[in-house]
């Protein structure tokens, strides 16, 4: 994994949710999970290298799952100089660790990160912090205000996808979970793949693949790691053949 990407758009696939997002020299994080371990979930490859991220000037939070906010990824990546950026009703879950500024964005609202623009996008997923969260939003995010990159979070296929096309160069899907099952609130491969036929999107990426699986279901743990990706694109190029699909490992990068 390299930090030395830096162009008018590019991004690396650091897994799971995390993607590092590179636009109009303005370096984005979204979702990080950067441990070895959270909770009963065990990262493949073993933590991050957080030095090999290189410089980020904001994180975005899609909602507070703990494989989406996870607290002492967020201690490693936050700095005075660092914006991130929650859903409504977040910004506590955040305030103590140590960003220089915390905005939260309800849906079809902006803001800017050294001029360049997010807005928060919909989303259909349970964001309770169980056993004793409450019920909490979860959004997606735009980045840029023209050609964006959008970042889906964590969501089902939902009609108003369609309200995003055009508005769209590049789309971060995921395409799993973490388990051998995948629950409500989540898309398939196949799923994944009919939320092109709304989006339009130039390029697609699949995430949320591929990084972190049970601890002690290791018999299990191949075909459902690495296997969603590649039936993402097979659906892909049978049901939005002109989208380009680029699949990418943990900690590989293209340019846009």
């Amino acid at each position: 994994m390299s930090g030395s990407t830096a162009s008018a758009g590019a991004l690396t696939y650091v897994g799971h949710a995390t993607v590092l997002v590179e636009r109009d020299g303005v370096r984005l994080l979204t979702d990080p999970v950067l441990r070895g371990r959270v909770v009963h979930l065990r990262r493949q490859g073993g933590p991050v290298d957080i030095a090999a991220l290189g410089r980020i000037d904001a994180v975005l939070i899609s909602h507070t799952h703990r494989d989406h906010l996870d607290v002492p990824s967020l201690r490693q990546v936050a700095s005075p100089d660092v914006t991130v950026v929650v859903p409504p009703g977040t910004g506590e879950q955040v305030a103590s660790i140590g960003f220089g500024a915390i905005r939260e964005l309800a849906v079809g609202t902006s803001t800017k990160v050294d001029g360049l623009q997010i807005t928060a996008t919909p989303a259909r997923h349970d964001s309770a912090r169980h056993p004793f969260g409450t019920p909490g939003e979860s959004v997606g995010y735009l980045i840029g205000a023209h050609r964006s990159a959008y970042f889906a979070g964590d969501t089902d296929l939902f009609p108003e996808m369609a309200e995003l096309a055009g508005r769209i160069d590049v789309a971060l899907l995921p395409v799993w979970g973490w388990g051998p099952t995948l629950g409500a609130g989540h898309l398939s491969p196949e799923r994944a793949a009919r939320a092109l036929t709304l989006l339009r999107p130039r390029v697609a990426v699949p995430i949320h693949w591929g990084t972190l699986f049970p601890v002690g279901l290791a018999r299990l743990r191949a075909p459902l790691l690495y296997r969603p990706p590649h039936e993402f694109a097979h659906a892909a190029a049978r049901l939005a053949p002109a989208v380009d699909v680029r699949v990418l490992v943990p900690g590989e990068s293209t340019r846009l």
